[in-house]
Order: C-alpha cells, then sequence, then structure tokens
C-alpha cells in the first residue's frame, strides 16, 4: 500500500528515483513487472505535494500511471498550508466524491507542521465523511531540509484521540522510533502502521544495519499486540518490491502474512476481494 509513481516533490527530496522521471508508459512497464515478480494484485501509489491547477490531490499523474496498470490506486497529497483555503478544500472534496483517491498522505517533517496543526483538520473532516484513511510519513526522511521533531510517531497519538472517526496509519512505523509507534497502535484502535521504506537498494548483500531495523520490526510487532493493524508497503522504486516483501516476512509470524500482505490493507483502503 505504498509505492511512489511519481517524483513526491518534497522540499529537499528529489524524484527519489531516475525511473520516477521516465515517461508514463514507462514507469507503468516497470510496475507491472514488479507487480508480477512479487505476486501484487494491488498497490496504492503517492501522489505528489504542490499539484497543478485543478490537481488539489496531486494524483493527476498517478492516476495517468494507474491507467496502465490493473489493480494500481491513488493516494492524494494533503498540504497544510492550503487547509485554509475554502476553495481549494472544495475542490478536494470534490476528487475524493469522484473516488479518485483510496486515502490521504501527509508529509510530517517534509512539511514543518504537526499532525495537530489547523491546517490538517479540514482534510480529517473529508476524510471522515468519506471514511478515507489518512495516512503520515512518520520517522527519518530522505531529506537534510526535513525537521524530524515533527515526524515523531507520538505525535499521531493527539489526532487518533481527538478524531476518533478518523483511521490513521503511520507510515514506515515511525522508524527508528519503531517502539513508539507500536505504543501509539497499542493505545488507539483507529491507528495503523505501514512497513514500507525500512531498507532500500536491492536487499543482496549482508547489511547488519538492515539486521538492526529488522530486530526493531520483530520488537515493534510484540508490543503493538495488534497483527490486524499492520499493512505492508516497500516503498517501491527504493527497494524492489519481492524482495523487499521476503525481507519484511522474516519479521512478521507466518501465520500473519495472509494479513499483513493483504487482508489488512483491503479492509483498511475498502479495496474489495
Amino acid at each position: 500500500m505504498h509505492i511512489h509513481a511519481v517524483p513526491p516533490c518534497l522540499p529537499g527530496a528529489g524524484a527519489l528515483s531516475p525511473l520516477l522521471e521516465e515517461p508514463v508508459p514507462a514507469r507503468a512497464a516497470a510496475i507491472r513487472r514488479e507487480m508480477a515478480a512479487a505476486g501484487l494484485t494491488a498497490v496504492l501509489a503517492m501522489g505528489r505535494l504542490d499539484g497543478p491547477d485543478g490537481d488539489p490531490l496531486g494524483v493527476a499523474e498517478t492516476l495517468e500511471v494507474a491507467r496502465l496498470v490493473p489493480g494500481m490506486f491513488a493516494i492524494g497529497a494533503m498540504d497544510p498550508r492550503r487547509g485554509d483555503d475554502a476553495s481549494h478544500m472544495r475542490a478536494v472534496e470534490a476528487e475524493v466524491r469522484l473516488g479518485k483517491v483510496k486515502a490521504l498522505k501527509g508529509y510530517l517533517g517534509y512539511l514543518h507542521f504537526g499532525p495537530d496543526h489547523a491546517g490538517y483538520r479540514p482534510y480529517y473532516e473529508v476524510a471522515e465523511r468519506h471514511r478515507l484513511p489518512v495516512i503520515f510519513h512518520t520517522g527519518d526522511t530522505w531529506s537534510p531540509r526535513a525537521k524530524l521533531r515533527f515526524a515523531q510517531p507520538l505525535l499521531v497519538d493527539d489526532v487518533a484521540v481527538d478524531h476518533p472517526k478518523v483511521s490513521f496509519v503511520m507510515a514506515h512505523v515511525g522508524n527508528p522510533w519503531m517502539l513508539d509507534a507500536a505504543e501509539v497502535v497499542y493505545k488507539n484502535i483507529n491507528v495503523w502502521v505501514d512497513v514500507s521504506g525500512l531498507a532500500v537498494g536491492d536487499l543482496t548483500e549482508p547489511s547488519p544495519g538492515r539486521d538492526d531495523t529488522l530486530g526493531r520490526l520483530k520488537r515493534a510487532w510484540r508490543y503493538a499486540e495488534r497483527p490486524n493493524r499492520f499493512v505492508h508497503g516497500s516503498d517501491w522504486p527504493l527497494a524492489p518490491m519481492a524482495a523487499y516483501r521476503s525481507w519484511v516476512a522474516a519479521a512478521i509470524p507466518e501465520e500473519f502474512h495472509e494479513d499483513v500482505f493483504a487482508g489488512n490493507a483491503r479492509r483498511l483502503f475498502r479495496l474489495g476481494a
């Protein structure tokens, strides 16, 4: 439930990969190959920040790619700098009403606003009305211009309490603060985590750092005691979908693989059978 099909346009983050600057058909073909190699039937792809006029959630280009990839869906980008713009929020709700997105995404840390900032609240209201999950980047960032204190997963506890009818997802299990993220999941029935972006590259070479990360994920899994609140994501193209799935699987007890790698996300994002 976490890939990129377009450059995210985040301050200081760049395009993530040269592949995301290739023509739309090339990106679509790459995603189809990756999905086939990993045995995936559905992927959710992030939009971009600062979309052009007429694209309030930054998903127009993501949807272009999705038209060429069966089973691909879009996630819209929230911008707290525009939450008090009534015309912008009307355009956001119109996009949501048309079914163009399966969730909304906020980039904590990259944008220097906490999840409790007033600019996010109109998005939460839209999410509640339309039963859309709200995803937040949490933890380490891909940008030296980000401010980590805004990406601390404990901050999500505030909005989980204040907006109990909204489902919140903390991307990257708040890495490296995975136990903090696990505590927020343990405490709040309306909070999930995705396991994306915990390792990058082809994952073929041994790495003590990756082993440490996998150990933190195992501890977070045990602490949270909520196997129905973990969902899979790769953060592709930062890592191959198949290799990343196999790597994460080592931290998840096999009896829960069906839920973590399929069922939980299908229920959360209402993807159907």
